[in-house]
């Protein structure tokens, strides 16, 4: 994850946002033969962001723009990236339709907010885009039947860099954005993708999903179940998103690995287990280490241990097995967020993938 810069940080638009205004500069330019630079639009929450057009063309029913985003000072994947909308003119009576273009993935599994063979454009920006078109319709007196067109320049190559292929969006990006704004490091986007890593899951009937902390647990979770992708849920640091929506979400069986110093945190109450937000307590982890039969110098080295890692090993050398009982204290946490709802497995890993800590196995025979 990238590290949170000092000082102020200055917002963004969303792929949603600059999609709509795209959209609205491509119409107007077929309505009355000129394009509106800068387009401003209106979003959900009242605020008015005014958009330069980086490109414009205009033919025989039909009209394009196109808008770089800018996601102000989130790390987002495509800041900087070029949106195009393309407005053509419907049959009477056609109404208002999405397509996906070059660099904009389309729906191949259940569960996402637009149904299977869809773009990938979500309701909240679909909805923008209508009201923008009807609004003008309405100005001009026109009937409002359009085909919206949006395209991203290298956006399957982005969409690489994304959970798309995961969720089963295919052939690129999708165009995002509930309110219109990037709010810089606020991990929202990080957290709707969990949330639609499971409603993938639950739709393609999953009964068994896995989050991992990182990639090593990932694969090496992966593989102990043979998982398919759509039950994988990059959980990252967010334990805490992941399982308060399978609370009201639930899938039967849920497996949460990771490696050490992360599961520690859980263990000890942590739901947000990124190295900024939450920190070891090494005298509760040397108190841990206490209570299962480790000797007062251990437990002391504990106390000024400079990582989790370097506990790892202390322990190792007197033959003091804390993680399978991090293991479980990180699973009675992960219990009691979830309030009975799923039933929880937690696993550790070393930084090899080999696996040193369990609580609560599941039998795969059960999967």
């Amino acid at each position: 994850m990238t590290r949170k810069p000092e000082g102020p940080l200055r917002k963004g638009w969303t792929t949603g946002a600059c999609a709509t205004a795209a959209t609205r500069a491509a119409w107007h330019a077929l309505l009355d033969g000129t394009f509106p630079d800068p387009v401003c639009i209106t979003l959900p929450r009242g605020e008015t962001p005014c958009f330069a057009l980086v490109k414009h063309e205009i033919g025989e029913n039909w009209a394009q723009a196109s808008i770089i985003k800018d996601a102000g000072d989130d790390p987002d994947v495509t800041h900087q990236a070029e949106i195009i909308a393309t407005v053509r003119r419907a049959k009477p009576g056609h109404g208002i339709s999405f397509h996906a273009g070059p660099g904009v993935g389309t729906v191949t599994k259940p569960g996402l907010p637009v149904p299977v063979g869809e773009p990938a454009i979500n309701p909240k920006p679909r909805e923008m885009m209508v009201a923008q078109i009807t609004e003008l319709a309405e100005r001009f007196g026109v009937a409002a039947d359009v085909e919206i067109e949006i395209s991203i320049p290298g956006g399957a190559e982005i969409a690489q860099k994304t959970w798309n292929p995961r969720l089963g969006i295919i052939g690129g990006l999708s165009v995002l954005g509930t309110t219109g704004v990037v709010i810089p490091f606020s991990c929202s986007a990080w957290i709707h993708s969990i949330h639609r890593g499971i409603d993938v899951a639950r739709a393609t009937g999953r009964t068994h999903v896995a989050g991992a902390t990182g990639k090593t647990s990932e694969s090496a979770i992966q593989a102990l179940y043979d998982l398919p992708d759509e039950a994988m849920l990059d959980m990252g640091d967010f334990a805490g998103g992941m399982l308060k929506y399978l609370r009201k979400n639930p899938v039967a069986q849920v497996t949460i690995a990771g490696g050490f110093a992360k599961l520690v945190k859980l263990a000890q109450g942590h739901m947000d287990l990124h190295s900024s937000r939450s920190q070891v307590n090494m005298a509760r982890l040397a108190e841990t280490a206490h209570n299962i039969g480790a000797s007062q110098k251990l437990c002391e080295a504990i106390k000024t241990a400079n990582t989790a890692r370097h506990v790892l090993e202390l322990c190792a050398r007197e033959n003091v097995t804390i993680a399978s009982v991090i293991a479980r204290q990180a699973r009675e946490a992960a219990m009691a967020t979830i309030d009975g709802a799923c039933a929880i497995e937690v696993v550790i890993f070393d930084r090899q993938g080999e696996m040193i800590g369990r609580a609560g196995q599941f039998d795969r025979q059960e999967l």
